[in-house]
């Protein structure tokens, strides 16, 4: 996917998930007040995450092409790919190093490992 995105378009897009589908004037109005954003800024944004391959307007009609845990997921990969050369336990090991892991932490961790065994 490799997709880059700044903060703004980020907030963006969360507001879209979170009010899917959503009309394109509805979108504006809450842009307007969540942003204060002019018509033209939130259109504009739109079109950009919408040529990304994230979202289509069809209709007036605001929707995601791929689901935000999907996005997340991708975006994970990536940055483990990118900073650890793929490695899950080298992520892991400098995660760790400055921040412990609760039992409970560790209890999920283990429990997504068994369901992948």
């Amino acid at each position: 996917m490799a997709v880059e995105f700044g903060e703004v378009q980020m907030k963006f897009a969360e507001l879209i998930w979170e009010n899917e589908p959503i009309g394109s004037g509805d979108l504006v109005k809450l842009c307007a007040e969540k942003f204060e954003w002019k018509k033209s800024t939130t259109y504009t944004v739109l079109k950009k995450l919408c040529e990304k391959g994230l979202f289509q307007n069809i209709d007036g009609v605001v929707t995601s092409k791929i689901s935000k845990e999907d996005f997340y997921s991708q975006k994970s990969e990536e940055f483990v790919e990118e900073a650890f050369g793929g490695s899950l336990p080298a992520f892991l090991a400098a995660f760790t190093s400055h921040q412990k892991l609760s039992k409970k932490d560790i209890a999920e961790i283990r429990n997504i490992i068994d369901k992948i065994k």
